[in-house]
């Protein structure tokens, strides 16, 4: 009777719970997450500027934008993105132009990681959020040597016309490779990847707030609601019965619109070589 007592009240088991729960209803905690940080830097905003003044030193300023290897660092998570990107566009393109080929890949992974990195760092965060909200940034606020004043979290003011400090576009991007890559990477690879991705992600978006370009609360929310739009175009494509489009679906659909580009490239080089016939005949009549 000892042991089943034990294991109620080892702090491990209700981890795991939790842990398991967090996992199962993973879009709920994570808009929870979101309302908890927003709530608590609008209750305690002096966080914010705490922390951004770890990294500001008087008149010589966010020093740490001044370090080469530092600012080498912050081109890294860019750079990945991009390699991905091309990655996914290079697999969509070959099966479109290679319709009677099977894909490099399952068609959904790729649909899923340009989808999101659209959507994510590129819709919602850089041209709703960022382009909206007017948040001026750290080194433009008057307690770091700026003349603006400090704005709190998701107050849209007019301090800032674009591309503004709310929220961090790098950490939205570290999110997204953080999230967006494990969901999709074979279990026996996920903690490998997440054994990389994680510090990585950590690294890129700690730059930001020491480089004076994002506030701490801009990091912490720029990770909710990227994962939360993660999660949802996920549960979409992979968790809902049936699937909103499935790979056989765009395997259909890739090969189709294949075949009828390479009709239309066909009779238009067709057409090229009539035209050069033409041409190359009217010039030796002459």
């Amino acid at each position: 009777m000892s042991q089943p007592r034990q294991q109620q009240h080892n702090p491990n088991t209700g981890l795991s719970k939790t842990a398991k729960w967090c996992v199962t209803h993973s879009m709920l905690c994570t808009g929870l997450y979101i309302c908890l940080v927003s709530l608590f830097f609008l209750a305690f905003p002096g966080v914010d500027l705490w922390a951004s003044g770890l990294f500001h030193f008087g008149a010589e300023g966010f020093k740490a934008e001044n370090i080469a290897f530092l600012r080498d660092v912050r081109h890294l998570g860019p750079f990945l993105v991009r390699v991905i990107a091309i990655a996914c566009v290079a697999v969509l393109l070959i099966k479109l132009l290679v319709p009677g080929r099977s894909p490099l890949m399952p068609l959904r992974q790729p649909l899923f990681l340009l989808s999101t990195l659209i959507l994510g760092p590129g819709v919602l965060v850089n041209l709703v959020l960022k382009d909206n909200w007017g948040r001026p940034r750290p080194r433009s606020v008057e307690i770091f040597g700026g003349d603006l004043p400090y704005q709190p979290v998701w107050k849209i003011s007019s301090y800032c016309d674009k591309n503004c400090s709310f929220v961090s576009g790098e950490g939205s991007a570290a999110m997204w490779l953080v999230a967006a890559v494990a969901l999709l990477v074979p279990a026996t690879w996920r903690k490998g990847t997440l054994a990389f991705l994680i510090p990585l992600g950590l690294i890129l978006s700690a730059n930001r707030v020491a480089f004076g370009g994002h506030f701490l609360s801009d990091t912490l929310l720029s990770w909710g609601v990227t994962l939360l739009l993660i999660l949802a175009v996920h549960y979409l494509l992979y968790r809902k019965t049936p699937p909103l489009v499935s790979d056989r679906q765009l395997d259909e659909w890739f090969t189709v619109w294949g075949r009828r580009l390479q009709n239309v490239l066909q009779g238009l080089a067709s057409w090229g070589r009539r035209t050069l016939r033409r041409v190359g005949q009217a010039l030796s009549e002459r």
